[in-house]
């Protein structure tokens, strides 16, 4: 059974700037849907979808505004994309471009999935969420249309229209509510989520396509790690990645995110052969590697993003580990970088 998938918080660009004009408290709605508000300025982090999609209903019950998902992924726009958005506008083309979304949206969203289809004349741009029913779902999707418009103007012309709108769902408004954010009527309850345009525009050429930028942007994106894995460790360790500096990598903390009870996460984990207990310690001792390569941390620093108390008891953890102290460690791994660490040990 897959886990409950995750988002990084970089889909909530601009939420408390909009949710906050919108008469909403951005920070209270947040804690009302058990989420830290703290995401609100770490992109990087990740979130449950489905808390995600709570939250855009519990915005769209208090603010009054039944469009309010659409309008705010009008008001997101390109910015929701990140990094990302600089590799796609260094493609040749657009439909390069589009193909480089689908390829890396996974890096940003782990519950759906960009599908570029092509039926004669006609390309749909599918938003393809993997699962069907969920409170806010229809916010979410609504939300990813305006995003994917904006996208599609900044890449062809901000005058750009699409052939068609398409949403699974019935109207959530008047039609008219829809033509006054969108400029043309969708259709609804469609098979699919997404735009449909001529398969003509998949050949406009991009100005501001540079090649050499295109590669190196891609090498870097690269290196992230995509959301969209099926295996609950893998999960987890993504979550305890984004935990562990607020001290807050506890099983039960992990089980909240996940929405499940702690005894079912730690069945489903004995089902799989492993232990919470050692996901998280396999999780710092990478962890703590790539920090001890780091010349500006000192250990102090290190054992507090790994969420340790002090740095004896981070010592001592490390010792159990590798048979040798964070500072031989580094000495024997890291020669050139180490006495600028030793420096600010000393310090410390």
């Amino acid at each position: 059974m897959n886990p409950n998938p995750f988002i990084r918080a970089i889909g909530l660009t601009g939420f408390d700037e909009f949710a906050n004009a919108q008469g909403l408290n951005a920070k209270g709605l947040l804690r009302d849907v058990s989420l830290p508000e703290s995401l609100l300025s770490r992109p990087e982090g990740i979130l449950s979808y489905r808390r995600y999609c709570a939250l855009l209903e519990l915005c769209r019950q208090r603010s009054g505004n039944p469009l309010f998902g659409l309008q705010l992924g009008l008001h997101q726009g390109v910015d929701v994309f990140g990094e990302l958005l600089f590799l796609i506008r260094n493609c040749e083309t657009v439909g390069n471009a589009l193909y480089e979304l689908g390829n890396y949206f996974a890096l940003y969203n782990g519950a759906a999935e960009i599908v570029l289809r092509v039926d004669g004349n006609l390309v749909t741009l599918d938003h393809h969420v993997k699962e069907r029913y969920m409170p806010g779902l229809d916010q979410a999707e609504e939300l990813a249309c305006g995003v994917a418009l904006e996208l599609m103007r900044a890449l062809v012309g901000k005058d750009w229209q699409p052939r068609a709108v398409l949403l699974r769902h019935a109207p959530l408004s008047d039609i008219s509510s829809y033509l006054r954010q969108l400029d043309i009527a969708p259709i609804f309850d469609s098979n699919v989520t997404g735009i449909q345009f001529d398969t003509s525009v998949l050949s406009v050429a991009l100005n501001a396509a540079n090649e050499h930028l295109h590669h190196l942007l891609e090498e870097h994106i690269r290196r992230m790690e995509r959301l969209a894995t099926g295996e609950l460790p893998n999960y987890i360790r993504q979550l305890l990645r984004d935990l562990l500096p607020g001290g807050q990598a506890t099983v039960e903390k992990v089980a909240d995110c996940m929405i499940l009870t702690p005894r079912t996460l730690q069945r489903r984990l004995a089902q799989e052969g492993i232990t919470f207990q050692r996901i998280l310690d396999d999780t710092r001792q990478t962890m703590a590697r790539s920090y001890l390569e780091n010349p500006i941390l000192s250990v102090a620093q290190i054992a507090e993003l790994l969420g340790y108390a002090d740095s004896s008891v981070f010592s001592r953890a490390f010792h159990r580990w590798f048979g040798t102290t964070p500072l031989e460690w580094q000495r024997q791994h890291c020669t050139k970088r180490q006495p600028l660490l030793l420096q600010k040990r000393r310090k410390s």
